[in-house]
């Protein structure tokens, strides 16, 4: 299977690049915005993810078709502005397809075999990841592994698929996809981000 993921500066944050972008767009135009899901739609139909952020929302979503679903990364470091209460803590994951039709949930009190919708990354209880903002990474808005780990976790990318990265800046995210789809995943080596063993991946 063929997935995709973009990582795109963010609707109304423009400036936080210099308006520098090798594809010469502007991402303060939501025309724009709206282009890149028509593209990855197209492109990816075995399934996408997109970051965004959560005063984009609004906009981005009703771009989207109707049956995505949207997660949360929750950051434990964010950044504290004048006249903004409460912060930004928070950013959306809007994904589609995966592969995810007919999966089969654990027997009554077995073992969880599926991601979460969110992801927090400092180990809080056994269930619970999350995961602090990238810093010093060269690049605003760069994402940590573990987050990459979560995004192929939401699709379930397995050894033999590949992912693109339609925005691949740092190239953390093609690291990791990298890994996971070269390495063999099996019940007893492989460990989601969340820390369990799959032991029922479809």
């Amino acid at each position: 299977m063929r997935f995709g993921y973009a990582d795109p500066p963010y609707f109304k944050c423009c400036a936080l690049y210099g308006h520098h972008h090798p594809d010469g767009l502007c991402w303060d135009d939501a025309e724009t915005h709206r282009l890149l899901i028509v593209r990855l739609d197209d492109e990816h139909p075995d399934g996408w993810a997109l970051s965004c952020s959560t005063p984009s929302l609004r906009t981005i979503l009703p771009m989207c078709p109707d049956d995505v679903r949207i997660a949360a990364w929750v950051k434990t470091f964010c950044a504290f502005k004048k006249g903004v209460r409460p912060c930004y803590s928070w950013e959306p994951v809007i994904f589609r397809g995966g592969r995810n039709k007919g999966h089969k949930p654990p027997e009554k009190g077995g073992k969880q075999n599926t991601p979460k919708d969110f992801v927090i990354l400092e180990l809080l209880d056994p269930q619970v990841l999350a995961a602090p903002i990238t810093l010093k990474k060269g690049l605003t808005g760069a994402k940590p592994e573990p987050f990459c780990e979560w995004v192929c976790d939401l699709l379930n990318v397995l050894p033999g698929d590949e992912v693109v990265d339609l925005f691949p800046g740092t190239g953390i995210m093609g690291r990791v996809a990298e890994r996971r789809v070269r390495t063999p995943i099996t019940p007893s080596s492989r460990v989601d981000v969340l820390g369990e063993i799959y032991e029922d991946r479809p």
